[in-house]
């Protein structure tokens, strides 16, 4: 084994498979999404995220946040993924951002995916998000989620390595308008919201 190597192939392959269906699973409900809101109709979510939601649970119980050196950082991009869209269960998805933090500051995870999540916790709590990675898909486009003291927003984007808001925006409207099946950007998480 290379110190490249992850310590959890296992795992890692798990992880990045639930998280490449979950994708899946995504940009169809964001296409069947824009159909309803185009017809003024509300669609339910399937229920895979809470299995994959289960699985993740499991996996943070026995070994804590898999970061890079457990399974890789494709992996552990996978269950960022995973926690990121667990938006059913605030409470797991709150525990989850602890141990990302955890993981970032044992130079185990990116900062980057610890700020989305961060702020998807507080967008899901109903607070504004701290660093502007969360907006909202509406029937006029994309609008960003509020967001704490706008003004120094930028700051603390850079503060965590993300480009500035405008550009962030810029990227994620182009990538929208070019492509509507793309709904997890590593800059720009939707938050679609009727």
């Amino acid at each position: 084994m290379t110190a490249t190597d992850p310590l959890r192939p296992d795992l890692a392959r798990e992880l990045i498979a639930r998280a490449t269906q979950s994708a899946e699973r995504r940009a169809k409900r964001l296409r069947n999404h824009l159909e309803a809101v185009q017809l003024g109709q509300h669609r339910h979510a399937d229920h895979a995220d809470h299995a994959d939601t289960k699985v993740l649970r499991r996996i943070l119980a026995e070994h804590g946040w898999p970061g890079h050196r457990l399974v890789g950082p494709e992996a552990a991009r996978a269950a960022w993924s995973l926690a990121l869209h667990s938006n059913d269960e605030p409470d797991f998805q709150r525990a989850a951002t602890t141990l990302l933090e955890r993981a970032v500051r044992d130079n185990d995870a990116w900062i980057q995916h610890w700020a989305h999540l961060y702020d998807r916790t507080l967008v899901n709590s109903g607070q504004p998000q701290e660093f502007g990675t969360q907006i909202i898909l509406t029937a006029t486009g994309i609008e960003l989620c509020p967001t704490r003291a706008p003004k120094s927003l930028d700051q603390r984007r850079t503060h965590v390595g993300l480009k500035p808001i405008t550009a962030a925006l810029t990227m994620v409207r182009r990538r929208h308008t070019s492509d509507p099946n793309v709904c997890d950007s590593p800059t720009i998480v939707l938050a679609v919201a009727v």
